[in-house]
């Protein structure tokens, strides 16, 4: 029983650290139709910012609200001079952020050195409950609890508010949107900024979790926030949010029971997915 307990909270943790970069993505190509390669790199600068900030200010709320800050000005900046040239074109989007991807990832290495970062988990977090002979982590329930809390707010403003009614309805018709005298060029940038910041809040959580951090985390960690898209469905929320969860567990339970198959199992799922629903399991087809 603990160490079924153990492994489930570890895979939903992981899952919901990935839900936060991989919904990001998911946000930025349901509504706006934009492959982002480069939001890996905004994970890693969310991770590294959120790090500094915790150094200068020994305040973790702090932190995560630097690296909102830096998720804000470089998805800012992201959409204005790399994005915004390239909209409707899914070839040249892809060749843009990939090379930017890589611009990110070695202003990393300039800004705050090659090596690895070791990072200390927040003094309030530190520890764990112990209920029986079950041991849980604080800062693993502590994300988990935050995956939950973001979805919930995004799916709320996205379903329940005007500004989500205004992306929904900018994303079936924005020429309809424009003649109601709505700008959607900003609305869509402000849609790249919340998922940019939802990558930064992801890289920001993850450092603590996994203890150090290192400038090509970005790369490996996005190829998982895209697989977790496919799975779930493209433009999906709830979908990201549940393909997330399934492989965090999945990876979780694989990597104590069949070590081998740990790092193949997500690719195993995401290539008998688009055999069987090529749209992902929560997207309707078309």
């Amino acid at each position: 029983m603990e160490l079924l307990t153990n492994l489930t909270i570890n895979g939903l943790a992981t899952g919901m650290l990935i839900f936060l970069l991989a919904a990001g993505l998911t946000l930025i190509f349901g509504l706006m139709d934009v492959l982002n390669f480069a939001h890996g790199g905004l994970f890693a600068w969310g991770a590294y910012s959120s790090v500094w900030f915790y150094a200068l200010t020994d305040s973790f709320v702090l932190a995560i609200l630097g690296a909102i800050l830096t998720g804000v000005i470089l998805g800012f900046i992201t959409e204005k001079l790399i994005i915004k040239p390239v909209y409707g074109n899914h070839v040249q989007q892809i060749l843009i952020t990939l090379g930017f991807m890589l611009v990110l990832t070695e202003m990393l290495k300039v800004v705050f050195g090659p090596n690895q970062i070791a990072v200390r988990t927040p003094e309030n977090l530190v520890g764990s409950w112990e209920i029986g002979d079950v041991i849980i982590i604080k800062y693993r329930v502590f994300i988990i609890i935050v995956g939950f809390l973001v979805f919930g707010i995004f799916q709320y403003i996205l379903k329940k508010t005007k500004i989500g009614l205004i992306v929904r309805a900018g994303v079936l018709n924005k020429e309809m949107v424009q003649t109601l005298g709505i700008n959607i060029k900003n609305v869509f940038l402000y849609v790249f900024i919340a998922g940019a910041s939802l990558a930064a809040i992801g890289g920001a959580l993850f450092a603590p979790y996994s203890g150090v951090i290192y400038a090509e985390m970005g790369m490996e960690y996005a190829i998982l926030g895209f697989i977790v898209v496919v799975i779930g469905g493209m433009g999906s929320f709830p979908g990201s949010l549940l393909a997330a969860i399934l492989v965090g567990l999945v990876g979780s339970y694989m990597a104590y029971y069949v070590p081998s198959l740990s790092l193949a199992v997500n690719m195993i799922i995401m290539a008998i997915v688009l055999i069987f629903r090529p749209q992902g399991l929560f997207r309707a087809k078309g």
